[in-house]
């Protein structure tokens, strides 16, 4: 191939599957993959889902191994449940429940060379899609990604399940989705490739700004079903978006800063009881700074956020006592060579992302005192 010559790339699931109840369908769609299924999730999740998963398979004629997800999708953790995916003999393996399980099983799946199927329970992450699995140490601190060759056979969102869930997950899964235009669009304007291999194809494109109109639109009436625990027309666009739009959007279109500086805010154990797409939404707001975007597109997207509880602040990912050493850590763990940062179209170093957070925090706070002091008049 010419070296000058540009080779745009769009990957995704083999199959994706969304609606109210389809769970209970499972068994039919892995039987198109295998016979024989290693089936992964944690205790709560086989808890809830569990009934309804075993007699899925039962009933479609697919013998399963029921294992338990240890809860860090670790190196140690992946090699646990591959081995226990050749002892089985299995030809499939599916992950059933958040990013960590199914970015796990997609990995096990992977090593155990057999088809691997993803089955969200909360529509969290653009995980389930993605070739790609995000490996964390035992501790809980980012490492790496792992590329795999190809996405998911089998994508199956069970909207009634999504739901049911507490609703936090369904708006860090905004977050994690609204990082997908803002960083597709450096990635284009850099002219540097995504994950899936390439510079961002129109189609990619288009996605990742579905996405985001997506989410404006429909995040905060979304928002208010899922507290309420019911399924409605908003409930399913938004599931979509965080899952499918994100997920195509973000591996075909690009990562940036965003993602980068959440890989650094793990680097800090305070931030480890916030859920993915909260950090990564505190990234995108700081990538807004890094990229000096006017007022109004800043104040627009701190509003949305405000309307559905994204944190915007560093106070809101755990980081109200933060050190300047703390978060130069993060700063310098989020510009490594080999993080997505460097898809901007501008060079980026430790400094200015220091210096980005803490203006992104001063203007998220005086944004909420300016806003509080409106309503006191």
């Amino acid at each position: 191939m010419p070296e000058s010559q540009v080779v745009r790339v769009l990957i995704a699931p083999k199959k994706y599957v969304q609606g109210r109840g389809v769970i209970s369908s499972l068994g039919d769609y892995t039987k198109e993959l295998g016979s024989k299924g290693l089936v992964i999730a944690d205790d709560n999740v086989w808890g809830f889902a569990g009934h309804v998963v075993e007699a899925s398979f039962k009933e479609a004629e697919v013998e399963i191994s029921k294992e338990t997800f240890g809860g860090e999708c670790s190196h140690r953790e992946i090699d646990r449940l591959t081995d226990v995916a050749r002892e089985k003999g299995v030809d499939v393996v599916v992950g059933v429940g958040g990013g960590k399980t199914l970015d796990t099983a997609k990995a096990t799946g992977y090593q155990a060379g057999v088809s691997w199927a993803a089955v969200p329970t909360v529509a969290s992450t653009d995980a389930p899609t993605s070739a790609l699995s995000v490996i964390y140490t035992d501790d809980g601190v980012f490492e790496e990604y792992m590329i795999l060759p190809r996405n998911p056979d089998l994508v199956l969102v069970d909207t009634e399940i999504a739901a049911n869930a507490p609703f936090r997950f369904l708006v860090s899964g905004m977050g994690d989705a609204l990082a997908t235009w803002i960083e597709a669009r450096a990635t284009a304007e850099a002219r540097k490739s995504a994950l899936a291999g390439g510079p961002p194809t129109m189609a990619a494109l288009a996605l990742a700004r579905l996405c985001w109109d997506t989410l404006i639109s429909y995040g905060f009436s979304a928002k208010q079903a899922a507290q309420q625990h019911v399924v409605t027309p908003a409930i399913e666009k938004v599931v979509e978006a965080n899952t499918l739009l994100s997920g195509l959007g973000f591996e075909s279109g690009g990562l940036a800063a965003a993602h980068a500086i959440h890989n650094g805010l793990t680097a800090l154990e305070h931030t480890h009881h916030y859920m993915h797409g909260e950090k990564v939404n505190f990234g995108t707001l700081t990538q807004f700074a890094l990229e000096d975007r006017t007022t109004k597109e800043i104040n627009d997207f701190i509003a949305f956020c405000k309307s559905v509880g994204l944190p915007v602040t560093l106070a809101e990912v755990g980081l109200k006592e933060a050190t300047p050493d703390e978060l130069m850590t993060v700063a310098k763990a989020a510009t490594v060579p080999t993080e997505t940062i460097h898809n901007m179209p501008f060079p980026v170093n430790a400094q200015m992302v220091f210096d980005a957070m803490v203006a992104a925090d001063a203007y998220a706070t005086a944004f909420e005192e300016s806003r509080k002091e409106a309503v006191a008049h």
